[in-house]
């Protein structure tokens, strides 16, 4: 894991990977959190990292699944859905001056968790949302509903 100065100037100057994860109940429901950090602070948004230098794909989604929903994850349970851009106007430091640039691989998971249980570290609470409720509501942030529309504005490529 990269000193915060350096991470600061990554975010500055480059592109973040990053692996989110769509968790699904078996009502089709997705589990959602309300995110403590900037970027998309306040808003419900899909559990998600990025990835670490020289960290594999497989090693990413079991420390991210671990670290944003307290379970284990393995790559053989996921569906990828697609390759997004999100782009940012601020960025985790909350400072002027610079956005953040995640390119984003979205991928569904069929899991039963109780969302009462789950980490606190980058979400202050949990829920999970009917589609239609979560397509409609005001508080969940542009990049988590576009993971369940046709054609929207930041989707690269549909798996």
């Amino acid at each position: 894991m990269l000193p915060l100065n350096e991470f600061k100037q990554l975010v500055k100057l480059g592109s973040l990977f990053s692996v989110d994860l769509i968790v699904m109940n078996e009502n089709d429901e997705v589990l959602l959190g309300l995110r403590k950090n900037y970027p998309a602070k306040g808003y419900w948004f899909v559990p998600g990292s990025r990835t670490f230098k020289n960290e594999t794909l497989d090693e990413a989604i079991k420390r991210i699944s671990k670290i944003e929903i307290g379970i284990d994850i393995n790559k053989d349970e996921l569906k990828p859905i697609g390759l997004y851009d999100h782009i940012y106007q601020d960025n985790y430091f909350n400072e002027n001056g610079f956005g953040t640039h995640y390119i984003v691989l979205a991928c569904r998971v069929l899991k039963r968790i109780n969302e009462s249980n789950l980490p606190v570290d980058q979400h202050e609470k949990y829920k999970f949302f009917n589609i239609q409720k979560l397509l409609n509501s005001n508080d969940v942030h542009k990049f988590t509903k576009n993971y369940f529309i046709d054609s929207p504005d930041n989707l690269f490529m549909r798996f």
